[in-house]
């Protein structure tokens, strides 16, 4: 089955991507690598989730917002490479989170990125290499942010 039917199958939908917060391509594709910029929490109707992991926000809802992450991140992909389908497998993931410093749950937060990527992708394919690290702060408050790295099918 192909991402783009897998996606519908899952009933996901995809954000409308807004514009670059500062200078920097959102996916630059070097050889068969597609490079994905840090993404963050974005909303279905154009906004981010903004807060701190240990304080204003629970290990679940950090969760909820890496997952909102990887729809953001697929939407980039499909908007620079015109299908998922030509998506070979995530090759690495490093996230960060918004958190408190005794904050210790990073790793269960950014599964809701890599839950989305091996639903979509599949096992094989959507299970990566990852980091997961905790950030004093992180761009407009977000309480995720995600960078990674796709390898692009043959």
């Amino acid at each position: 089955m192909s991402y783009e039917a897998r996606l519908a199958e899952l009933d996901l939908q995809l954000p409308t991507m807004p514009k670059a917060l500062g200078l920097y391509r959102p996916v630059l594709v070097v050889g068969n690598l597609a490079y994905l910029s840090g993404h963050g929490p974005l909303r279905p109707d154009g906004s981010f989730v903004v807060g701190k992991a240990g304080a204003e926000m629970d290990v679940a809802a950090a969760k909820e917002a890496a997952r909102l992450t990887a729809l953001a991140s697929l939407a980039s992909l499909k908007t620079h490479l015109g299908s998922l389908d030509r998506v070979g497998r995530l090759v690495k993931t490093m996230g960060l989170v918004n958190a408190t410093p005794d904050f210790v749950d990073h790793p269960a937060v950014i599964n809701g990125f890599s839950e989305v990527m091996r639903d979509v992708l599949g096992e094989e394919a959507g299970i990566a290499a990852r980091s997961a690290f905790g950030a004093v702060s992180l761009p407009a408050g977000w309480v995720v942010e995600i960078e990674s790295v796709f390898e692009l099918a043959e």
